[in-house]
Order: C-alpha cells, then structure tokens, then sequence
C-alpha cells in the first residue's frame, strides 16, 4: 500500500517536472538552427529537446537493429542458431529480471507479488526448476496451501530437486497434522540427504512421537556421524531412547530384556533418574542389592530426587527404621547440604518416632525453601510431637499454597510434568524435560506416595508414627486418606 502511494506520487511529480520544464523552454526567445542539405532549419528550444530525445531513441534502435543484422549475417553463413540466441537473450534477460525481482518481493514479505514475478520468469526462462521453488515458497506466504503441494510436486520429477520437494511436502504435512505421512515423507528426505540437520532433528521427532526407538536411535547416530551433535549429548539422548524402549519392552512382559535394555541405558547416562530407577529394580529383581546401590548412589550424587530414595529403599523393604537410617547414610553422605536430603532425613526419622531429630534433620528449609512438602513433613513431625491440631492444620494450610518445589519441567516450553518422559507432552519436544523449580506456582502435581514415598506409599511397611500424620499428609498431596 505504502509503496503504490509512493509510485503514484513519483508519477505525478515527474509529470509536473516535465511539464513545468516544457512551459519554461517554450517562453525562451531564440532557437537553434541546422543546416541539413542545404536546406536551414530553426528549432525552438523545446523542439531541440524532442530532437535529442529522438536522437537517443534512434540510436539505441540502431544499435538493436545492428545486433540482429549482425544475426541475421551469421545465419544465413550457416551459424543456425545465430537468430534463436539473439531472442533467447533477450528472453533470459527478462525472465532473470523477473526471477530476482520475484526473489526481493519473497525476501520482504509481499507473497502475491512474487507468484507474479514468478509466472513471469516462468515464462520467459521455461527453467521450472528455478521458479517453482519461488512459486512454492510465494504460495506458502500467502497462505494457497493447495498450489504450494502441487509446485512441490512438481519438484519430484527431477533429480537436482527431488529433495526440496521432499521437503516441502513434509512441511506442509506438519502444518496440518498428518504426522504419518509427514513421517514417511521424512525417512525419504533422510534417505535422499542423510546429513541435513533439520531433516534429522524433524524425522526423530517424529519418531520419538510414533514410540520408533530404534529408528529413532538409528537417526540419533546418523546426527552423531554428520557432526551435528557433540558426543556428550549422542550419549545421553542414546540413553533416553534406550530407556524407553526398554519401557515398551517390559510393557510387553519381556522383563528379561526390559533389565538388559534399562542397565544398557543407565551406563549409557548414569545421571538419568528414571534409567537409574529401573536397572536398580531390574538389579533388585537379580538380588543384587550391591550393584542397586551403586546405580542409585551414582544417581543420587548427580541429582537427588524422591524417586530414588523410594527405590533405595526397595533393596531392603522389611527393615526397621532406626537400620534404615543407617544405611540410607552411605546414599546422602556426598549431598549433605542438599534440601532433598535434608526432607529425605527428615522422613527417616519421622518413621522412626524421632520427631526432634526430624525436625534438625529439616534444618533450616522451613525459613528458607518453605516448600508444600517441607510444611507437610513440619505438620507430620508437630503431630508426633502432641501439638494441637490447630498447629498441624496451620502447617497445612500453608502447604496448601506453598510452592511445590522441583518438578519435572520442559526446558522448551516450561510445561510441566508430573511425571518424567521421553519427549514433552505439550510441544513434543525430545530429551527437554528437567528437575527443577517451576517458575510459576501452578504445576502437575504428583500422587501422595510420590510425593512422601517413605512415609504414605513405597516405604509402607516401616514402622509409621500413626494413623493420623499419614492422612494429614495424603489429603495434602492431593490423595482421599485411607
């Protein structure tokens, strides 16, 4: 709009120049004359302006007609192409005008205008491999799906092309959901080009979303070979897909394989916590309490997390609480300091009945990190103490709208999760989710046994204060009490 304005105004002001110029040659005195044959000629001075004009304009239509009989000479001494070539470059030189005008008006956004300059170019340049890309790309601009999906098509028939309409099919595909042919689409991209990084990333995603974890472990080390992807993070998204296809193994009740798979994907990242979970309990299954413990020390080192604690605790499941505190030792001996060993601790000796030393155990979170569940531990530990229930319910009402803590969160679109997966549930996005704290108060919250696995779930068989702190606790969590 703002550009048509602009030409308009130009356009006028050029006329106004022209004839304000014209007006003034006309009121000067005097001329010009030229003797031409013998014969004498007087031009005004706007006379001689036309006849400059003129002049130029039959000199270039000299120089044109030189050109073709230049042509026309070289034809008829039997150069057979002599006349063809002269049209066909003033053909190209149209039809590359047009293509990088046509490219320009892509490039700033104005899609209508480069289908334009597109069919132009098609014209004069009949080469479809080059103005079907900017027609496709112009299409997409202005929103005519249907004229893009067949100008890619188009692409298809030659080989120097084939790839890009691979690839914008695919794209277009995506955009309107169909994931299953945008797949099949993406293995033929990946096929023709195996080391195109946005092909890569696109076909395992896809992938991961279909639940293909050996493709997508196949596409994983085509990334690793191209150079695409630093060795480090190969290994820990290998360990992710490896982790899930051992889920879909044990899902199968193959548990055999499950283990191997799990134990494959823990040595792969040690840091993974559910990786570290499932080959501790595939190692519990064996009755190999030694190498549980040493997965789930490693683990924990890296980063504490509930989840591990409530597997730690599965190794010796009918144990008293005063040797479970013992032997828990050897797995937060390294993470002291950490506010998951400090709640860790604190349900220890809330199981044991040693309300004081659950209390230290606590230390200073309760001040600092007053957290749902460090206010819930304090109701528990003020319940096995004798406190009033006026002094639990407060500690739980502050619960209530307390932060929840760490929570499993897509580093992408910080959605989040309950509970741990491969890929994020809101943006699909592969290998993002981390154990952090959300940055709003509104998250997914966990089951009540998830969220104190050693007083109100897993760790059940331990001796408990009472009855009555595991309710307040439940109905905290989120869980109708027992």
């Amino acid at each position: 709009m703002l550009w048509s304005l602009t030409k308009i105004i130009a356009f006028v002001l050029l006329v106004t120049a022209l004839t304000y110029g014209g007006t003034q040659l006309m009121e000067v005195d005097g001329g010009t004359t030229v003797d031409v044959a013998g014969q004498e000629f007087t031009l005004s001075p706007l006379e001689m302006v036309f006849a400059l004009v003129a002049l130029v304009v039959a000199v270039w239509l000299g120089l044109k007609l030189m050109a073709l009989l230049v042509a026309t000479f070289k034809f008829l001494n039997g150069d057979e192409t002599a006349i063809s070539r002269y049209f066909d470059r003033n053909r190209e030189r149209k039809g590359y005008e047009a293509l990088s005008e046509g490219m320009m008006a892509l490039a700033s956004g104005e899609g209508h205008l480069a289908m334009t300059k597109a069919a132009r170019a098609d014209k004069y340049l009949k080469q479809p491999q080059l103005t079907n890309l900017l027609t496709a790309q112009a299409a997409e601009m202005t929103g005519d799906r249907k004229t893009a999906e067949e100008t890619y098509k188009k692409l298809l028939a030659d080989d120097k092309t084939r790839f890009v309409g691979v690839r914008g099919i695919m794209k277009q595909k995506l955009a309107e959901g169909d994931t299953d042919t945008a797949m099949a689409l993406a293995q033929k991209a990946f096929a023709l080009k195996p080391k195109h990084e946005e092909t890569q990333d696109v076909l395992l995603r896809l992938q991961a979303e279909k639940s293909d974890w050996e493709g997508a472990r196949k596409t994983l080390g085509a990334k690793l070979k191209s150079g695409s992807l630093p060795r480090d993070v190969h290994k820990r998204r290998d360990a992710v897909l490896a982790l899930s296809q051992a889920r879909d193994i044990l899902d199968e009740g193959k548990t055999i394989e499950a283990r191997e798979a799990a134990i494959e994907a823990n040595r792969l990242s040690p840091d993974l916590i559910p990786a570290a979970i499932m080959a501790a309990r595939g190692f519990i299954s064996e009755g190999n309490a030694r190498y549980a413990t040493r997965v789930l020390t490693k683990a924990w080192n890296a980063q504490p997390h509930p989840d591990i604690a409530a597997a730690f605790a599965e190794i010796v499941p009918d144990e008293t609480p005063d040797a479970r505190i013992k032997r828990f030792t050897t797995l937060t001996k390294a993470t002291a300091d950490n506010p998951e060993t400090k709640m860790l601790m604190a349900e220890l000796q809330i199981s044991a009945e040693d309300f004081p030393a659950a209390k230290r155990a606590l230390g200073d979170l309760v001040e600092k990190q007053p957290t749902a569940r460090v206010l819930t531990l304090m109701a528990a530990i003020e319940r096995g103490e004798g406190a009033d229930n006026s002094v639990v319910r407060g500690w739980l009402t502050k619960a209530l709208t307390a932060p929840r803590g760490p929570q499993w969160i897509c580093d992408k679109c910080q959605h989040i999760h309950a509970t741990w997966g491969p890929t994020c549930d809101n943006c699909g996005a592969f290998d993002t989710l981390a154990w952090k704290t959300p940055p709003m108060s509104e998250v997914a919250m966990p089951a009540g046994t998830e969220m104190l696995p050693l007083i109100v779930g897993r760790a059940a068989d331990a001796a408990l204060p009472s009855t009555e702190v595991v309710e307040e606790a439940e109905i905290v969590a989120g869980e109708p009490p027992k």
